[in-house]
């Protein structure tokens, strides 16, 4: 492998702008292909009797950019096979240019020798034309692949990549998940040549009241403040310390994690209460409800030096990835069941399981119900189970029974341990039919508190106490509530 591909840039630029050096190498080769015709350089120097091959053509074949890339790639090793080989590119050969990229993991692999020469980039142009220091933070997107999760909103983002009208559509979009609408975004073209052509517009014009080729760079300025920014993590976090800072909120800093442990409960019943309802917007709000409880005991985590937010999306994301083999390794699994084993089997391999007893870490202090349901769940993962509901069923009669001999004739001991016992049965009917007793009880409470408050609001409109009412005449306000819930 003694032939070289040589690549080199062309500028940013029009031909008064090319680099001496560059210009006199490219008139020197004998092998020229280039990425694309359509650059300001390459007229002037046709002109001077410069031959070259364009790889325009591949554009055309291809929906996408990745396979034209490769094609690329591919099309310059084969003609290394036969000589020196020179290819330009726009710009720099180490700034946004994916067959480079392809070309260089050819080179380590041996495909091919490659030498990088010299061009001026886009991006100083583009930090004269915004008159922006780049010391302060910026990054460099391409504007065919990016996702909001790569934005950082708190710097200078510059998009490269923006062909036409359609790239244009798709990066305002992806700037919208993040950004408001009304957001000023500024497109530059042709940076640094006689061409330059700034036009600054709301973030839902970009594709509409702007031409853009491909010269064109928009660039995104960093937020100014929190309400610009309010649907980043980041912004979310500040607010958060903020509260529990020397100058914060008097309620925020006293909170410990004990203290907060009734919230987060609470939170988490009214999101399912949402859930219930199928109210989108109720389950926005109550998720971010649950997300501040989160996000107080991560600060408090921190501000007690014991751990911070970063220590537990670094615990959760190694467990999912963990836990997922067959997802992030190479392990098979058939269906959810499979899943499920899957995942028993190494959370036990984990937390050394066979040292400990099975129910060791199923207690829950805040719930009874969930408490009873997980001893029941993982006695029946060893086999400690009915084999079907007919059991289930047949214990749920024998303990009503044994309750209803202690109310007969027993004592308050024997009847709450006999109660229990109801209870603990009626759980275990819930698991087999695959429901939650937590969720059921707490749907069973609301729907109390929403029919008795139809009752109340009956008594009161009426100028009269509760007193004054037979129970049968409350109970026909029940039944009303209950009707108009049904239409």
């Amino acid at each position: 492998m003694n032939n070289t591909l040589t690549i080199i840039g062309l500028g940013a630029g029009d031909f008064s702008q090319l680099q001496m050096g560059v210009y006199k190498k490219l008139m020197a080769t004998e092998k020229l292909f280039v990425r694309t015709v359509d650059h300001p350089v390459l007229d002037e120097l046709a002109n001077e009797g410069l031959q070259f091959e364009s790889f325009d053509a591949i554009y055309e074949k291809h929906h996408t950019f990745q396979p034209v890339y490769e094609e690329i790639a591919q099309r310059l090793i084969e003609a290394t096979k036969i000589g020196d080989v020179m290819y330009a590119v726009p710009g720099h050969p180490l700034v946004a240019e994916q067959t480079v990229q392809l070309l260089i993991e050819a080179a380590d692999e041996g495909k091919v020798k490659v030498v990088i020469e010299g061009g001026q980039s886009f991006l100083d142009p583009i930090f004269g034309a915004l008159k922006i220091d780049p010391i302060e933070g910026f990054q460099l997107l391409d504007g065919t692949s990016f996702s909001m999760h790569d934005i950082n909103m708190r710097q200078h983002i510059l998009i490269a990549q923006v062909y036409d009208t359609f790239s244009a559509s798709e990066v305002k979009l992806t700037l919208m998940e993040k950004y408001h609408d009304e957001y000023p975004v500024t497109v530059v073209t042709a940076a640094g040549s006689s061409q330059e052509k700034l036009v600054t517009v709301p973030l839902y014009e970009l594709d509409q009241s702007v031409e853009v080729n491909n010269l064109t760079t928009v660039y995104v300025p960093p937020v100014t403040s929190q309400e610009e920014a309010l649907r980043d993590w980041t912004t979310f976090r500040q607010i958060i310390a903020t509260l529990r800072g020397p100058n914060g909120c008097p309620w925020d800093r006293e909170q410990t994690h004990e203290s907060l442990k009734k919230y987060l409960l609470e939170e988490a019943h009214e999101y399912l209460a949402a859930v219930d309802a199928e109210d989108d917007f109720a389950m926005i709000e109550e998720l971010g409800d649950v997300l501040l409880q989160v996000f107080l005991h991560a600060q408090i985590g921190e501000d007690q030096g014991y751990f911070t937010l970063e220590d537990v999306l670094a615990s959760v994301s190694e467990k999912m990835i963990r836990r997922h083999p067959h997802v992030f390794g190479d392990v098979s699994v058939e269906d959810a069941d499979g899943v499920v084993v899957n995942w028993e089997a190494i959370k036990a391999e984990e937390k050394g399981m066979s040292d400990k007893s099975l129910l060791e870490e199923e207690y829950r202090a805040s719930s009874a119900l969930q408490t009873a349901y997980n001893y029941q769940k993982k006695a029946a993962k060893v086999g400690f189970d009915w084999p079907d509901v007919e059991g289930a069923w047949d214990k749920f009669a024998e303990e009503w029974q044994e309750f209803r001999q202690e109310v007969a004739k027993g004592s308050n001991g024997t009847r709450l341990d006999e109660f229990g016992d109801v209870l603990f049965t009626l759980v275990n009917l819930a698991r087999f039919y695959k429901l939650s007793p937590e969720e059921a009880m707490l749907h069973a409470n609301e729907k109390f508190a929403r029919r008795f408050g139809y009752v109340e609001a009956k008594v009161k409109a009426s100028g009269q106490p509760f007193s004054n009412y037979t129970l049968e005449q409350l109970d026909a306000f029940w039944d009303e509530a209950k009707q108009l819930e049904k239409e």
